[in-house]
């Protein structure tokens, strides 16, 4: 999945392609995965998250074919800052669940078909990430289809739940929702493509009911109202510095979780 060239584009299933864009960071693995859709024999491409505000790397989007449409899964500058460089190098319309983040485009709607170049892309509202998150859903892609999930499922680690825009509670109904498409193929913006989506979402909710689980164990030993910094010290003692701020947006998304939810 990680190219050897990091210019090319490389086939990720039968309808799409993806570039790796140059952002590698804690938080962004080896880079935003910029996906190209196309169906057999379509002249036209609709772009899946553009990605940082790097110019080769959108020239080489733009040279894969006629940019119809851009798609956003979510509100992150790694996803959407070339948004709107990207529509006007194509002229192609940016479409988003977030208003924000549109060009000449509505807003996605949750239950939307989308036919764009010689593709059928079904949008599924999955908030959790970010409130305004969505996967998009192409089941003729293959026999099993496939689904471009963004950050809501990576290729590689679990997800941060960006607390208190995102929540545990829409996350874990996310998740739900997602199993219910079977073993898709999984095309994540960070990280390696996956088989089977539904085993990928039960390893995430298991991940999730530990991490819930090594919690309530530190809530009893410190006190049901300790703070969001000394639960992280216990659950994510060994954590890398560099991703702290992250464990502790999850630890308060779980927080949350936990307080709001009836005994």
């Amino acid at each position: 999945m990680i190219p050897d060239n990091p210019r090319a584009i490389v086939r990720s299933s039968e309808l799409t392609r993806f570039r790796l864009a140059p952002n590698p960071g804690p938080m962004s693995l080896h880079g935003t995965n910029s996906y190209v859709i196309a169906g057999p024999g379509a002249a036209g491409t609709v772009v899946v998250d553009p990605g940082p505000l790097d110019e080769p790397h959108l020239q080489d989007l733009a040279r894969a074919g006629a940019v119809e449409l851009i798609l956003i899964t979510h509100r992150h500058a790694d996803h959407t800052a070339a948004a709107g460089r990207f529509a006007e190098l194509t002229g192609a319309p940016v479409r988003a669940m977030d208003p924000a983040h549109c060009h000449g485009a509505s807003p996605l709607v949750d239950g939307e078909v989308i036919h764009a170049a010689g593709a059928e892309v079904r949008v599924l509202a999955t908030p959790g990430h970010t409130s305004d998150s969505v996967c998009f859903h192409l089941p003729h892609d293959g026999a099993r289809g496939s689904v471009l999930t963004g950050d809501t499922i990576l290729g590689l680690g679990t997800t941060v739940l960006d607390y208190p825009d995102g929540t545990l509670g829409d996350y874990l109904a996310s998740l739900d929702r997602l199993e219910r498409l079977g073993p898709a193929t999984v095309l994540p913006a960070h990280g390696p493509t996956l088989p089977a989506l539904d085993t990928i979402v039960r390893a995430y909710r298991d991940h999730r009911e530990d991490r819930l689980g090594q919690i309530r164990s530190a809530l009893e030993n410190l006190g049901p109202h300790a703070g969001v910094g000394e639960v992280a010290d216990a659950v994510y003692a060994d954590v890398d510095p560099a991703v702290r701020s992250a464990a502790e947006l999850s630890v308060a998304a779980q927080l949350h979780y936990l307080r709001s939810s009836p005994d």
